[in-house]
């Protein structure tokens, strides 16, 4: 028999042989795996599925036109090619026209209606949204001046053509005195007013926005990046944050992340108290054995091996559990809060084992030290 072989199968005896106290430390170290693994798993996916939970209160990088006229569609799309395509949550473009209704001022925003749907996702729409041209999203404020609610229509200075409201806008702010609409027909409100009311020709240009939000899934360092990119790359452009909300992710973020750290932290130590208190236990009752060993002639360094080799082979086992359990606690948590699935990273599991096997040969050390340090002569005396 090989001496690798019979020292495994010393160990496995061993451990077999105090299995009660043995299940206990491999259960506290399965569990500490457990949350290392999991914990793992979510501060490193936590970034991207908050980025995306925060796209729900709106966009968090701006483009403005440096000149007059607007913001060009080849200008929009040369902007949309510096964001990465997987970060882009939506990119909706906003043309603003002071125009009359019954006589009185509103504002008119064109949009790309399903683009604004996805970087507006907080907006509250009480009917729905407008799925073409000839349909409008009105305000709060507009719909108790004029009387109007879903399924009314309304004729807007520089139209020919009524409009037909879908739904009442309530977001709290100034979007309550617009009625949003597409692209075009605000184009044709425009062209109209340009032309005279009821004329409805086209200006040259039917996008020229006035602005166009990004909802980008990045954070605040890699969203600056982004805008410098814009501005170097697009010259009649002008890419700003929206900081308020890039500091706000940003600070939740690192708070989130140093609150993984803390309970990490404190479950690990808590597992190190469990095992060093085991291995004592155990060297306690194996103090007759131990000094028979050495009154035999086994060296300090065999039997600091065969106590390591316990030790290792519980943090070991306990580590793979653990990762197993990590991978379930890391997805249970993702789906039930974020209600997005984990992105798992295969370097997780080999980090969580070795990492366990380390605490528990760290948490064996001061049971080393008493096993190497028992007197065989007192020990056989029975003292």
């Amino acid at each position: 028999m090989r001496k690798s072989t019979f020292f495994m199968k010393m160990i496995a005896a061993s451990l077999l042989k105090r299995r009660g106290r043995m299940i206990t430390a491999l259960l506290a170290v399965s569990i500490g795996s457990t949350v290392l693994c999991g914990l793992l798993t979510l501060s490193f996916d936590i970034p991207r599925q908050m980025g995306r939970e925060f796209r729900s209160y709106g966009a968090n990088l701006i483009v403005y036109p440096r000149g007059e006229g607007g913001l060009s569609e080849a200008e929009a799309r040369a902007a949309l090619s510096r964001v990465p395509s997987d970060a882009l949550v939506g990119a909706a473009p906003y043309r603003y026209q002071p125009t009359k209704i019954n006589e009185r001022p509103f504002v008119a925003a064109g949009t790309d209606l399903d683009e604004a749907r996805k970087t507006s996702p907080w907006w509250f729409v009480l009917g729905r949204w407008p799925s073409g041209e000839g349909e409008a999203l009105i305000g709060k404020e507009i719909a108790q001046t004029l009387q109007l609610a879903a399924g009314g229509e309304f004729i807007p200075a520089g139209s020919d053509t009524p409009f037909t409201v879908t739904g009442i806008l309530e977001t709290g702010g100034v979007e309550e005195s617009f009625f949003i609409v597409s692209m075009a027909d605000c184009a044709k409100i425009a062209a109209g007013l340009d032309n005279g009311a009821g004329s409805g020709a086209k200006t040259a240009d039917t996008f020229a926005a006035d602005l166009l939000e990004l909802s980008v899934a990045r954070d605040a360092e890699a969203l600056a990046a982004i805008a410098v990119g814009i501005n170097q790359a697009v010259p009649g452009v002008e890419a700003n944050l929206v900081k308020r909300l890039a500091a706000s992710e940003g600070g939740v973020l690192t708070k989130l992340g140093a609150l993984t750290a803390i309970v990490t932290l404190i479950v690990l130590l808590l597992t190190m108290i469990c095992v060093a208190t085991t291995m004592i236990s155990v060297v306690a009752e194996r103090r007759r054995e131990i000094g028979l060993k050495k009154a035999l002639g086994a060296a300090n360094r065999s039997l600091l091996a065969e106590f390591l080799g316990e030790a290792v082979f519980l943090g070991l086992l306990g580590g793979l559990f653990g990762a197993i359990l990590g991978i379930v606690f890391a997805q249970g948590v993702s789906v039930n809060v974020f209600h997005r699935p984990i992105a798992w990273r295969s370097s997780i599991a080999p980090l969580t084992i070795t990492a366990s096997a380390l605490i528990t040969a760290l948490s064996s050390l001061l049971s080393l030290k008493q096993a190497v340090s028992v007197d065989p002569v007192i020990v056989l005396r029975g003292e």
